[in-house]
């Protein structure tokens, strides 16, 4: 018997890859777009902006390349089975006859089985020897439409109406010689079910293309929603409305996380921002205060003429210019170290070196300084502003003291940091002030310090400073005593055996 493969289809030739045709077809999309400013201005109209509409166009064009993908194999499929059944019932027929032909009982016409279309026995000599009723009469099929894979598809109008029909080959041999059997089926039921389903798939992906697109759009504008909130309340915010905050919805997502941190971060710009006015309300004080005493006495030695009188005049005069001078100096270091552009100072320091040089060069004082560092130790930084770390505590402990002070610098090897300790017999300080006198301006004892030169700059200084070179400045209360302790990061040493390497 011949082979009964399924008709082939016309050979494609091979084209360029899909990539290199999509590129090719960008390029050629743009270069149109270039010529035609309209077209291109039209384009870029109908583009989608908010996240809303590209998300939505965004699933529907998936869905729908998911829908032609799916419906394609579907109907694919349904094709091929049911022309696998066709082909069977066409072939059971063909053999059913060729039995016949080899036991010499043809019969025409010959009897149509159900879904059978016609029949036509051909011998080598091309005439018919038999053949189904509805091709009585007919020429053969074999000489003008033999297929050499024993059957195809083709239009046969057999029955006044063209039609599909799959037409199947047999060879057999009969008392008179050797003959061909073709039979037909129609393809008819097939083509019906292609129809009918390809069109149900049709309505139903745009059905679901339509749900998906609505679908996607309200859960995207649900899901939107408290961004455009957020966006809203951060756009009234105003630079003297730090205090509100942007509505946290109560959902544990992204969107909530993100109103947390916007909520964090305003907190902290309003931290900021009191911070701010605090300070040059204070500095305005600060500055006041000595501006018009210096005026004061300056009017006073204009209107006196008495040589002793204006001489003390001036030289309080000078002592204020003095003060106002630090306190300037003061406030331009803290706008230094409130720059968020420098880098960590990394000049390698010898710390116990320049604590004894900086004691040594304060000279006389009214409370003497013990100096305990042995140990020579070298850290990363800024020379000019550790030197001013250790004035800075050094000045405080000479306000605060009774009668003497003590700087101690030692190591901690297991932290992997410096520790400079400057302590004085002073009055101890409250632990609910411990952070409060690392604030700017102020001062536990206004007074008191006014009187002796304390601007209410040095210890937040100080902590600046310690802060830049990634160290920490805290108060340790003793019994009788209080410690100002700094502690500085220093670079881990190299091993012995790295060194011998």
């Amino acid at each position: 018997m011949a082979d009964q493969t399924p008709a082939g289809t016309p050979a494609t030739p091979a084209g360029p890859p899909a990539g290199a045709a999509h590129h090719r077809l960008r390029a050629a999309a743009h270069r149109h777009l270039a010529r035609h400013p309209r077209a291109a201005a039209l384009v870029d109209r109908l583009t989608p902006r908010s996240v809303r509409a590209r998300t939505t166009l965004a699933a529907c064009a998936s869905v729908a390349v998911v829908l032609i993908i799916a419906s394609a194999a579907v109907i694919l499929l349904l094709r091929v089975n049911l022309e696998r059944t066709v082909e069977a019932d066409a072939r059971e027929q063909a053999q059913a006859v060729a039995r016949l032909a080899t036991d010499g009982h043809l019969t025409s016409p010959l009897p149509l089985d159900h879904g059978t279309d016609f029949i036509q026995v051909v011998d080598a000599n091309g005439r018919v020897v038999a053949a189904s009723q509805n091709l009585t009469g007919r020429p053969p099929l074999a000489p003008a439409r033999h297929h050499p894979n024993g059957h195809r598809t083709f239009n046969l109008d057999a029955r006044g109406h063209a039609h599909h029909q799959r037409v199947t080959s047999i060879a057999a041999t009969t008392p008179t010689g050797p003959v061909t059997i073709y039979v037909g089926a129609s393809l008819h039921t097939a083509d019906a079910a292609e129809d009918l389903t390809t069109a149900a798939l049709a309505v139903l992906s745009t059905v679901l293309l339509f749900t998906v697109g609505a679908l996607t759009w309200r859960a995207t504008g649900r899901a939107l929603r408290p961004v455009e909130a957020i966006r809203a309340e951060v756009a009234a915010i105003g630079d003297r409305d730090l205090n509100r905050r942007v509505p946290e919805p109560r959902s544990d997502d992204e969107i909530a996380r993100l109103a947390d941190t916007m909520n964090a971060m305003l907190q902290r710009l309003e931290a900021a921002g009191t911070r701010q006015r605090r300070f040059i309300a204070d500095a305005s004080h600060e500055l006041r205060s000595p501006l018009t005493v210096l005026r004061t006495q300056l009017e006073v030695a204009l209107a006196h003429s008495d040589p002793d009188v204006h001489a003390d005049l001036v030289a309080g005069a000078l002592e204020d210019t003095e003060r106002l001078q630090a306190l300037a100096a003061d406030l331009l270091l803290l706008a230094r170290l409130d720059t968020t552009d420098h880098d960590w100072p990394d000049e390698p320091v010898d710390f116990a070196d320049l604590i004894h040089t900086t004691v040594a060069a304060r000279g006389v004082e009214p409370h003497p300084v013990d100096v305990h560092a042995l140990t020579a130790i070298t850290i990363p930084g800024n020379p000019l502003w550790l030197r001013r770390l250790l004035t800075n505590l050094l000045d405080n402990a000479q306000r605060h003291a009774r009668s003497h002070i003590t700087v101690r610098l030692t190591t901690d090897r297991a932290s992997g940091h410096a520790v400079l300790d400057v302590t004085n017999d002073g009055p101890p300080i409250e632990p609910a002030d411990h952070e409060k006198i690392f604030e700017r301006f102020a001062r536990l004892d206004d007074a008191r310090s006014r009187d002796d030169g304390g601007t209410g700059l040095g210890l937040p200084i100080a902590r600046d400073i310690a802060a830049i070179h990634k160290g920490t400045l805290t108060v340790l209360d003793a019994p009788g005593a209080t410690t100002f302790r700094t502690r500085l990061p220093i670079p881990p040493q190299p091993s012995p055996a790295k060194v011998m390497k």
